[in-house]
């Protein structure tokens, strides 16, 4: 079976969360980790090779998927009409699975699982257990994103609230963290923002100190500002990780039925994942002021950027360091957090003709490593992505967890490198498996959406991504474009309004070879071809693309899809094409006119703490289903969320507690009259009746 008595979504999707996962020993500095750096590389090739000769052969299993949502905490001060940060993350998470632990739902659909962030104001939360490949659970996704919610709520105090917003607006602006914390400390030496917000497990810390101290600088993040009126300067300028790490998203996970299909996955959805940032922006605000663009994505990028100067491209005396992957001076396009550099499908590189056409983008490889895979067996596509991967260091060694694990039974050295190339598309070979654990099979993760505001639409986009999968698989069709194209698409997707104003490139034809032909083409042909169009013609269709959700709906007609799931399926796909459209807005283009039209705003592009108040407490309305946004969901009603407890009890064995209360109930129906002395032929009842006649 896929999943087991006490396995998570995150054990069984993931396998490691966005950073790797956490391991108990003590890391390393960057200092003794350089030392350790080519063993791990190396180790690392190892055991992705004892891992794919482990699983290769894996097929036929059936399609599971997962979301994982994340969350900020924010501390609420009415009297002063003033938001902060809220480092409660660990504390809160660790209620929340004491909670989940206790319930007996714990390992089903209606279990949740909370996980650390890089935030100590962040958490994750996850279903307990993945969705399987039915239509009707497209519906249990929305359901479990409410009672996450719900539950969230329930642990927190009346002055904090969790709405689902990508950044704090007020992030490095001032006082804006609770408990108060002075900016700066040793591990990310900011100017704004203190290292209380890093996540208290050493692991954090040291990954940011390391990425600092790789590049040989605090990380250097330039955001351009919004010009209105009153505006002044050019940029927003960030100097911690905290700014990019810090936002929340939306990710989804699939497992493919073989390995064939989880690398044809990652490539097809490779090229919408631009398309569904820009779909779903909701990041107008960076460290209090309106920016120009309406997207997360290069802000992160910028955050975990750890090359050094020479890799950067830019001038500079240092010598190679041979300890480090390409000396630490070979020059590297791109920082570990951006889109794919290479499609990994054998379709993608049918011919040396084809490869050239799709993967026209710089792509540094480690030749050696490649080179080595190639001769172990693996795919010439699938070794250029490893050695891709492994042109980078890892970020983060654990003490005492280097030379010391075995190879051929770990993944930890491969996952150390895996975990931190934070791609808009992530493939994951099935972890180790334990003893009567779960079998896990090949994944692949879409990570480029932008968190929403409301349940609904996070279920939406689920949903649709998963329906796309389905409808790429069943019809056999071909999304796949030019790399250099897809990055184009990553850039105009940060365009301010960008589902309205600009124009992506897409693919005209999407069955492959011949456009009236099904069977694969030897060779590039005017199928292959791309142009630009609207955000509207990508999801409805131009000339002979049939758009995306026409072909959702050809699928969901394909294979009958019942009607109760159908009712709330055509909801999202009607929601999703209206947004396209421009008849609603994304939350990005919600919040930047509600600070424009708020009282306090001076046409300056600043968001005070009064308009920061305000908007979180209205994205948090919106959230809760207490406040209509007919813009943002047209006539869309979000059922208003409570306080839930977990889910109560139908207990089938009276406790004792229950039985006295009752029992007292039961004792003071009786009167006076029935008491001592009395006779047992005239009881309460029957004097009742005899009342009620005369």
């Amino acid at each position: 079976s896929f999943v087991g008595p006490d396995i998570s979504l995150a054990e069984v999707l993931s396998s490691s969360g966005s950073m790797g996962p956490l391991q108990g020993g003590m890391p390393l500095s960057w200092k003794d980790t350089v030392p350790q750096s080519r063993y791990i590389r190396e180790a690392g090739v190892r055991q992705f090779l004892s891992t794919y000769r482990r699983v290769k052969d894996i097929e036929n299993d059936r399609l599971f998927y997962g979301d994982e949502i994340e969350y900020s905490l924010v501390k609420v001060d009415e009297q002063k009409r003033e938001v902060r940060i809220s480092l409660r993350g660990g504390e809160v998470m660790e209620e929340l699975n004491r909670r989940e632990t206790n319930a007996d739902n714990r390992n089903s659909y209606g279990g949740c699982t909370w996980h650390q962030e890089y935030g100590s104001w962040m958490l994750e939360g996850t279903p307990a257990m993945p969705f399987g490949g039915y239509t009707s659970s497209l519906l249990q996704v929305e359901h479990s994103m409410r009672l996450r919610r719900a539950r969230l709520y329930k642990v927190l105090p009346e002055d904090e609230i969790a709405p689902t917003m990508v950044i704090f607006p007020l992030m490095g602006v001032g006082d804006f963290v609770h408990p108060p914390a002075a900016p700066g400390g040793p591990a990310s030496l900011s100017d704004s923002v203190p290292d209380s917000c890093i996540n208290p497990h050493p692991r954090f810390a040291t990954l940011t100190a390391n990425i600092r101290e790789r590049r040989g600088s605090k990380v250097d993040i330039r955001v351009p500002l919004f010009k209105d009126e009153h505006t002044e300067g050019e940029e927003v300028l960030m100097d911690c990780m905290a700014f990019g790490m810090g936002c929340c998203c939306l990710q989804v996970t699939f497992q493919g039925s073989d390995v064939d299909e989880s690398r044809y996955l990652y490539d097809q959805l490779a090229t919408l994942a631009p398309v569904m940032l820009a779909l779903t922006a909701a990041s107008p605000i960076f460290k209090g002021k309106l920016v120009d663009t309406d997207v997360r994505w290069q802000v992160i990028s910028s955050a975990v950027d750890d090359r050094t100067p020479a890799e950067r491209g830019e001038k500079s005396s240092a010598t190679a360091d041979d300890r480090c992957a390409g000396g630490a001076v070979s020059r590297l396009s791109k920082s570990r957090y951006d889109s794919v550099s290479t499609y990994i499908s054998d379709t993608a590189h049918a011919t040396d003709e084809v490869s050239a056409y799709y993967n026209d983008v710089p792509c540094e490889i480690d030749e050696k490593i490649q080179a080595d895979l190639i001769k172990e067996g693996i795919a010439k596509p699938l070794a250029r992505h490893v050695a891709h991967l492994f042109v980078r260091d890892p970020l983060v060694a654990f003490e005492g967890a280097i030379e010391e694990l075995d190879d051929e039974t770990s993944t930890e050295h491969f996952e150390s490198l895996n975990s931190t190339n934070w791609q808009s598309m992530r493939w994951k070979p099935p972890p180790p498996q334990t003893k009567c654990g779960p079998h896990i099979g090949w994944r692949t993760e879409f990570r480029s959406m932008e968190v929403q505001l409301t349940d609904f639409e996070n279920a939406a986009f689920t949903a649709f991504v998963v329906l796309v999968t389905r409808v790429l698989l069943v019809f056999d069709l071909e999304f796949l474009m030019p790399l250099s194209k897809v990055d184009e698409n990553m850039r105009r997707a940060h365009k301010i309004n960008a589902v309205n104003t600009s124009k992506f490139w897409f693919r005209k034809h999407v069955v492959p070879g011949d456009q009236n032909e099904s069977k694969a083409r030897p060779s590039r042909t005017e199928s292959d071809e791309c142009e630009e169009m609207s955000m509207a013609e990508i999801m409805n269709g131009k000339g002979s693309f049939p758009g995306l959700l026409p072909l959702c709906y050809a699928y969901l007609d394909h294979i009958k899809c019942d009607d109760t799931s159908m009712i709330r399926i055509r909801e999202y796909l009607t929601f999703i094409q209206k947004r396209s459209t421009g008849d609603l807005v994304t939350p990005a283009t919600w919040m930047r006119r509600f600070v424009t039209g708020h009282p306090e705003y001076k046409r300056d592009s600043v968001v005070s703490q009064g308009i920061a108040f305000d908007l979180l407490h209205a994205c948090n309305k919106i959230g809760l289903g207490h406040r209509a946004e007919p813009s943002l969901l047209g006539d869309v009603v979000i059922a208003p969320i409570s306080k839930v407890a977990n889910d109560t009890h139908l207990h089938s064995a009276a406790s004792e507690e229950a039985r006295v209360k009752l029992l007292d109930q039961i004792k003071r129906r009786a009167t006076l009259a029935d008491g001592p002395g009395s006779a047992p032929s005239a009881p309460l009842r029957k004097r009742m009746r005899s009342c009620d006649q005369g």
